[in-house]
């Protein structure tokens, strides 16, 4: 069964481990860097959130908040490990993820920038109600920035 978990001193070795496809390496940081991304925004309210499938680690996000325009959660790196791609585990993390967010209730949405060379991750993100906003950055041109509205 597929859950959510805190990152603490006991499982972090666990997960800094989990890696991508070799093609998928441009897309986002390695699991170390993800961790070491939620030290480092933690004045952003940022954290870490391992995915697990019946306590194995599959994967890692890293949520943080944006209270600049548009206020909302930022989903900075969302990666499940290569042996673990292809199972319905991105999709279903991302809707637990999604689910965990609009309890909080902080923001009434998510947002998420997404290379235009990561079909998978696109469908992915697209699959649970993620839209495209049509908002280019300039500092990121080859990025689609996606919504998902909480109701």
């Amino acid at each position: 069964m597929l859950k959510l978990i805190d990152i603490d001193e006991g499982n972090f070795f666990a997960f800094r481990g989990l890696s991508v496809l070799p093609e998928q390496e441009g897309f986002l940081d390695s699991a170390v860097g993800i961790l070491a991304r939620g030290y480092l925004y933690r004045d952003c309210r940022a954290r870490v959130i391992g995915i697990v499938n019946d306590d194995i680690p599959v994967g890692l996000a890293l949520v943080k908040d944006m209270d600049e325009e548009p206020t909302c959660y930022d989903l900075q790196q969302f990666m499940i490990d290569a042996r673990y791609q292809g199972k319905g585990f991105g999709t279903e993390a991302l809707r637990l993820i999604l689910s965990m967010l609009q309890a909080e209730r902080k923001y009434d949405c998510a947002e998420v920038c997404v290379k235009k060379a990561g079909a998978a991750a696109l469908h992915v993100y697209e699959t649970v109600g993620f839209i495209d906003t049509g908002y280019i950055d300039a500092d990121a041109p080859d990025c689609v920035n996606l919504m998902f509205r909480f109701k």
